[in-house]
């Protein structure tokens, strides 16, 4: 289980938008026109992250095995999209390894040519074993088959339960959603300030978490020719689904509630039940802010009608800036730092959920976390899905749109015709990008 400690030092990291810049060495990161033999130094721009703190460590280590010294510039997420946006429009070499949100921008970034092809890199050494890294975070740092960068955090969407709650009830741990719904119903209880769900509501925050509910229905929100699908009968069965709950067993007041309100009802004891990312765990689990520190569960996404699909995303990964002189060093460095031994020191010491199967496999390395959630993790070759909203760059706009239907389903609206219109608008979204 996480300590307290480190609970808190994750939740400062992830909360801190300030800008931290490390210098490994006395000597600055510009390439300076080294050619690759003559390597000395790179220069690594990564957003603040659990991720980023466990660098620091590791590069000072590369630094020792290999004489190349190692800047580290640390921002947040906003600043550090700004940053590269200045500096790549310009052609910058100041930078070589390049840490990145996928969903956000890689859409964006590779169309500019920011980003250095990886495909190679990542195929070319049998003992790094590309294929260790799990399915569905492969899958979502490519594009047209090219390979952007390689995964270093990955996120699920589970279940968080009251395992008291379940047991006074004599209720086993949901694993359909049928089962789902029926524990929701039976363990409402709002007279007594206990609420059968809480999950985001809000229009736009509530997009990603309804794509497991898309996915286990067997719908998504674009078909595999990438056009829009959220108004297929799944797709409408699925959105039901999440309104419904919300409407009938939610707090009230819960379209204006993303995750940090919904959690805070669940971490309150105020809901039997949280379905969100499980990059969260640590807020249950922090004595000092949880009052379900002692009961809280935590189960697999449950099967649909299609199964147990969930997302499994990347919210980091570390490729290469197209711009950098020193590309081959940048890629030793990178295959260093993401191979198996150092993914399970990351995993074990800092807390960072890595996409390495054989880390999560590894007892000594997920020690610290709840049994449930490593059970989820080792589960989930055959659950992931690498993506968990509208897949094109106007990605904002989308999930406007997409958040539509859900907010007419919640307030008893026609779903269908609601998931009509959203999908034309959708469309038009996509086509004015092709």
């Amino acid at each position: 289980m996480f300590t307290t400690q480190r609970s808190r030092r994750l939740l400062a990291v992830l909360a801190s938008g300030a800008v931290l810049a490390l210098g490994l060495t006395a000597c600055g990161g510009g390439s300076g026109g080294q050619a690759e033999g003559e390597v000395t130094e790179l220069t690594v721009v990564a957003a603040n992250s659990p991720w980023t703190e466990g660098l620091k460590t590791l590069a000072t280590q590369y630094e020792d095995e290999t004489g190349i010294a190692v800047t580290i510039e640390a921002y947040g997420n906003e600043q550090l999209n700004d940053n590269y946006k200045v500096k790549l429009n310009s052609s910058s070499s100041d930078f070589d390894v390049m840490a990145f949100q996928v969903q956000d921008v890689m859409r964006e970034f590779s169309r500019n040519g920011w980003l250095a092809d990886m495909t190679e890199y990542v195929s070319s050494d049998a003992e790094w074993d590309w294929e260790d890294f799990q399915p569905a975070a492969r899958d979502a740092v490519q594009l047209d088959g090219v390979v952007y960068g390689v995964p270093v955090m990955t996120e699920r969407q589970i279940v968080y339960y009251r395992t008291d709650l379940l047991e006074a009830a004599g209720l086993e741990v949901p694993t359909t959603l049928e089962e789902l719904e029926t524990a929701i119903a039976t363990l409402n209880d709002p007279d007594n300030g206990v609420f059968g769900i809480a999950m985001r509501g809000s229009r736009v925050p509530l997009v990603t978490q309804l794509s497991s509910f898309l996915y286990s229905y067997g719908a998504d929100f674009q078909d595999a020719d990438g056009n829009a699908s959220i108004d297929t009968p799944e797709a409408v069965e699925a959105i039901e689904l999440y309104g419904k709950l919300l409407k009938e067993y939610g707090p009230p007041g819960v379209t204006n509630m993303g995750w940090v309100e919904a959690s805070a009802l669940f971490a309150q004891g105020r809901a039997a039940f949280y379905i969100d990312a499980d990059s969260q765990a640590y807020t249950f689990l922090d004595e000092n802010n949880s009052s379900v520190v002692d009961t809280v569960g935590f189960a697999q996404f449950p099967e649909g009608p299609d199964g147990s699909k969930f997302y499994n995303i990347v919210p980091q990964t570390v490729g290469i800036n197209e711009f950098s002189q020193k590309k081959d060093a940048a890629w030793e460095f990178i295959k260093w730092v993401t191979n198996e031994e150092n993914t399970k020191w990351l995993l074990e010491n800092e807390t960072v959920p890595g996409a390495r199967q054989s880390a999560w496999d590894d007892d000594a390395a997920v020690a610290q976390f709840p049994a449930g959630l490593v059970e989820i993790v080792r589960n989930v070759a055959d659950h992931g899905v690498g993506h968990d909203r509208p897949q094109l760059e106007q990605v904002a706009a989308a999930r406007e749109i997409v958040g539509g239907p859900v907010i007419a389903a919640i307030e008893g609206g026609d779903v269908s015709e609601a998931a009509t219109s959203a999908n034309t608008q959708f469309q038009d979204l996509l086509d004015s990008e092709n």
